[in-house]
């Protein structure tokens, strides 16, 4: 039997009329009970039917991009590219008539539950596409209901791109060279002759996180470095101050540190200060390097070594998958490669340095 509108509200306790008035949107509901509706829309996998839904399909031109923080580079240029991808038209097609969409983001600042609350959103108004960025929480129930979610939409018609992230069933992945740019880059320091490495990490949790910390240590263990790895890692979030924190941490467990690698060149800006602040020279008493090459990283002082991913040219591409303008990969998967931007951050460590 359909689930019917009464049975959402039966489910949150709330009137048919307040569910009517959460899925439309033109209401003001307070957001304790809108969640409380969201919840229960989900759970009963409730689907509106009828000529309004086939209306709703047919005419959707809303495409949404999930990102953790919109204010992050990172996210911003993926987004960008996404979203330029939305308002060209098709090859051959005339402005206005080309099937343009209208991107919207959706800035979930990390929660994994906001995250769920967009997905269910989406759902609800029939999105063409919905594009995830960024790593993904790695919480098996959390993993479960985005791949749970990711059916009900494909199911409905909705495609889904993932622009960052581990491959999941009905969507089409474009997933990072995380693991291989990061043991890349620290192949290099080792070969300048550096053996004390620091590592600044991201949240623990984001899968981002494990693979480019996997490289690095892969790297390590490769030259027969991997013993105490674990007492040269900080976690902390990927932004400047988390790096100016973990480096002071670092500097107190370990003294002797001649380089330190940040997950990301935000956390690489707040490491170069830290050392600076100490008294320390780049690249003459620590080398440092980031890694996604970032707009600032080749303007910094001295210009950051890091790894480069193709940002832009990934936001774009997963537009056009999101679009059905490009043919899927093979296996519905694709790896965006990296590259090392060697840069004068880093340098041999300094005569008589230890390590």
């Amino acid at each position: 039997m359909a689930v019917t509108l009464a049975d959402v509200a039966a489910r949150a306790r709330v009137s048919a009329a307040t569910v009517s008035r959460v899925l439309s949107g033109n209401y003001p509901v307070a957001e304790s009970t809108r969640a409380r509706v969201l919840r229960a829309v989900d759970e009963l996998e409730y689907v509106v039917n009828g000529p309004a839904s086939a209306l709703a399909a047919a005419t959707s031109d809303l495409v949404g991009v999930l990102v953790n923080d919109i204010a992050d580079p990172f996210f911003g240029i993926i987004a960008g590219a996404v979203q330029s991808e939305m308002g060209a038209p098709a090859a051959g097609a005339e402005p206005g008539r080309g099937g343009e969409k209208l991107a919207v983001i959706c800035n979930t600042g990390g929660s994994p539950e906001r995250e769920l609350t967009y997905l269910t959103l989406l759902q609800r108004q029939r999105a063409a596409a919905v594009v995830l960025t960024g790593g993904a929480v790695e919480h098996p129930d959390h993993m479960a209901a985005v791949a749970a979610k990711a059916s009900r939409l494909a199911a409905s018609g909705t495609r889904v791109v993932l622009c960052g992230r581990p491959p999941i069933e009905d969507a089409v992945t474009l997933t990072f060279d995380n693991r291989g740019g990061a043991r890349r880059l620290t192949e290099h320091l080792l070969t300048l002759g550096h053996r004390r490495i620091g590592y600044v990490a991201g949240p623990a949790e984001r899968t981002t996180t494990r693979d480019r910390l996997d490289g690095h240590r892969a790297a390590l263990s490769a030259a027969g470095l991997g013993e105490g790895a674990d007492r040269l890692t900080v976690h902390g979030l990927y932004d400047r101050s988390s790096g100016y924190d973990a480096t002071l941490e670092l500097l107190r467990r370990d003294d002797s540190l001649t380089a330190v690698v940040a997950a990301n060149d935000t956390i690489a800006l707040g490491v170069c200060a830290a050392l600076r602040d100490q008294g320390l020279r780049i690249p003459e008493d620590v080398s440092v390097a980031g890694f996604d090459d970032l707009p600032f990283s080749a303007d910094a002082v001295p210009a950051l070594t890091t790894v480069r991913l193709p940002l832009h040219e990934a936001g774009a591409r997963a537009g056009r998958l999101a679009l059905g303008r490009e043919p899927q990969p093979p296996g519905g998967v694709a790896m965006v490669r990296s590259e090392l931007m060697a840069r004068a951050s880093t340098a041999p460590p300094r005569t008589g340095a230890p390590g």
